[in-house]
């Protein structure tokens, strides 16, 4: 009796502290979303989208160029980090299984999703824009390309090596080659879990300001020249929340709720891509 009295302390004592683990970071998740709603829901209106940024000191204007540049180079940063991780996966997937290159590049891609995002800026810092002598956009979409890579390329590979090897196996007996096999049957079979992946990786990059401020830096005005600094919604809200202005601030506390209602919706859509697709299996 002594031993299960003791064994039911100890379970008592590791789930309350568990319990109050749990709570204790829920307390701070919701303080934080809830800080960003209050002050953000006031300072939301339709000159924050329609207008450019006005001079410091001076009330009014909005963030059109920064929401239009965040625009741009997370769209340049997709189209350049999502083939490279959908090939990159289907390499390791298809090609490389089983094979020793394919455990050193996944464990590679494992490390790089825990490397901190300023480490990449610097990186790109020094081979994108110290080379050329200025700022640039194409730079700030390399940047998030390669926090994107080894997301997409881990989701690829573990939905692809989900889907069964028979499915394969009955389109060679077809005659189908492999490339096609892979195209038509492997893809769609695991098309709502990459699909996941890429949502998942875009709402990653989202937010991210270390990157963007060694590399597209910021622009005080309106441009879609990804050859010069462009702005970017998260390097203004850093720029503004440090600033002296109060309605700097209000803008900053706005753009965050916009930040984080866009992600929160990316990840929603992961979560209901997923329950569609696998939810009745």
């Amino acid at each position: 009796m002594d031993i299960v009295r003791k064994r039911k302390i100890e379970s008592f004592v590791a789930l309350t502290l568990s319990t109050l683990a749990a709570m204790s970071g829920l307390f701070w998740l919701v303080f934080i979303l809830g800080d960003v709603l209050i002050h953000g829901i006031g300072a939301l209106n339709l000159g924050l989208f329609l207008e450019d940024p006005a001079p410091p000191g001076i009330e009014g204007g909005g963030l059109r160029n920064a929401f239009v540049g965040q625009l741009l180079i997370t769209l340049c940063a997709t189209i350049i980090g999502v083939p490279l991780g959908v090939l990159g996966g289907t390499f390791l997937a298809e090609y490389a299984r089983g094979r020793k290159i394919a455990r050193i590049i996944s464990i590679l891609s494992d490390i790089m999703v825990s490397v901190p995002s300023i480490v990449v800026g610097t990186f790109i810092y020094a081979v994108l824009v110290k080379p050329l002598g200025h700022f640039n956009g194409w730079a700030g979409a390399v940047a998030l390309a390669i926090i994107m890579v080894p997301v997409v390329l881990r989701t690829t590979e573990d939905m692809l090596t989900l889907v069964p090897w028979t499915l394969r196996e009955a389109a060679f007996a077809l005659g189908a080659p492999y490339y096609k096999v892979i195209i038509q049957v492997v893809y769609r079979g695991a098309a709502a879990g990459i699909l996941t992946g890429i949502l998942l990786s875009i709402a990653r990059v989202a937010g991210e300001t270390a990157p963007l401020l060694f590399t597209s830096f910021n622009n005080s005005f309106f441009s879609v020249n990804m050859n010069e600094p462009i702005s970017s919604l998260t390097v203004t809200i850093f720029q503004y929340a440090m600033g002296p202005y109060d309605s700097w601030h209000a803008q900053a506390w706005a753009a965050s709720l916009i930040i984080t209602i866009f992600i929160l919706m990316l990840t929603i859509a992961g979560r209901l891509i997923i329950r569609w697709r696998y939810g009745k299996r």
